[in-house]
């Protein structure tokens, strides 16, 4: 088994490709002629954005959708650098909220967190050590 993507439902797959890419970096790898599927490089794994409209048609008892929920979802995408505050103020400054302001953690990371404008909640973090 090998870990191959991670798809956020979203409700404009573009604007989640263009802000993504803006925020932290990231090389978008293509977008379906649809409009309603697309992927970014990120290493050794592909963060995909899927179009709700795709997730009623997989989904037929229904989905929560990040973007309209009041909360962030109890999940979360890492991204690893090394400099959390830039990355933090990069994040802020392309549109996204502040959830957590960078903060050194007993564990010896530096943690932020941010919620995307398609509801998706993001930690840039520092490695781990050890």
């Amino acid at each position: 088994m090998k870990f191959a993507y991670t798809i956020v439902y979203v409700p404009d797959v573009e604007a989640s490709l263009s802000f993504f890419e803006q925020a932290f970096g990231f090389t978008r790898r293509f977008l379906h002629e649809s409009g309603t599927y697309g992927e970014l490089e990120t290493g050794a794994t592909a963060l995909a954005f899927a179009d709700h409209e795709l997730a009623a048609m997989n989904f037929s008892a229904g989905h929560v959708a990040a973007h309209s929920s009041p909360k962030p979802l109890g999940i979360e995408l890492g991204f690893v650098t090394e400099d959390v505050p830039a990355a933090y103020a990069r994040a802020l400054a392309a549109g996204a909220v502040a959830i957590a302001a960078p903060q050194s953690k007993p564990w010896g990371q530096e943690v932020a967190y941010v919620r995307c404008p398609d509801g998706s909640l993001v930690e840039l973090c520092t490695t781990m050590e050890g």
